[in-house]
């Protein structure tokens, strides 16, 4: 028995609708990844940067006691007299993170005519120390007058109670930075903006302590009658923020 041509083409009708229809959900499951992929291509990036000033309350110092003598053992005792004197000071005085810094013992010699002349020994013996910058003028003179002979550096860094506060301010400037730069680049190109999909913290950071400039030798004999005068400025903290955000 043989189906009649209607039935026939009617049955071919349906397995092509039914061809058509895989076809175009096969289509569809390939095409929505390919359209997320694109979606998620669809990205933003931009680093916002901030910067806040905290006021230096601690003076950070460096000093020391040096002597020469004829011997080795003599200008060793010397130094380690005057600087146990200068460290009992310190000590007194209650200064913060204490330490030695460097020691040094050296021959030192005379040169004439290509001669070589050994003339004595010069030793040195220098701390480290911070304290509060309205205490530090008067400590430097009396650190003078008890023995130090040098004062190899002085610089000015804020608390870190101060530092870690002003970080938080810089990072919420880098990011209202950011922010305020994609708003304008979405206006600028009539797009909307999307959710922000990644968020880096590139950091926040104070520069190393701020040095306070011509610092010379210092010796007992020419110690100043009046308070040295140290003051304090400002120390920057920078931070940085990137967005990525989706349109």
């Amino acid at each position: 028995m043989h189906a009649t041509p209607s039935i026939v083409k009617a049955d071919s009708w349906k397995r092509l609708k039914t061809l058509v229809i895989s076809a175009g959900l096969l289509s569809l499951a390939f095409a929505n990844p390919v359209l997320a992929q694109e979606k998620m291509l669809r990205t933003l990036t931009v680093t916002g940067r901030g910067t806040e000033m905290v006021a230096t309350t601690i003076t950070q110092v460096r000093l020391g006691v040096e002597a020469q003598g004829k011997t080795a053992n003599e200008v060793q005792q010397e130094v380690a007299r005057r600087s146990n004197a200068v460290v009992n000071l310190l000590k007194s005085r209650q200064v913060d993170k204490l330490e030695t810094t460097g020691i040094n013992l050296s021959p030192t010699y005379q040169y004439d005519n290509g001669k070589q002349t050994l003339t004595g020994y010069a030793a040195s013996n220098i701390v480290s120390f911070r304290i509060a910058t309205p205490k530090a003028g008067v400590l430097l003179d009396d650190a003078v007058k008890a023995g130090a002979s040098r004062i190899d550096g002085v610089s000015f860094v804020a608390t870190d109670e101060a530092i870690a506060a002003t970080q938080k301010a810089a990072l919420r400037e880098a990011t209202q930075d950011a922010q305020a730069q994609a708003d304008a680049v979405f206006s600028a190109l009539s797009l909307s903006k999307g959710q922000i999909v990644s968020i880096q913290v590139n950091g926040a950071s104070a520069p190393p302590p701020r040095p306070l400039e011509d610092v010379q030798s210092l010796r007992a004999s020419v110690a100043p009658k009046a308070p040295s005068p140290v003051i304090g400025g400002e120390q920057e903290v920078q931070a940085s923020v990137t967005l990525q955000i989706s349109y």
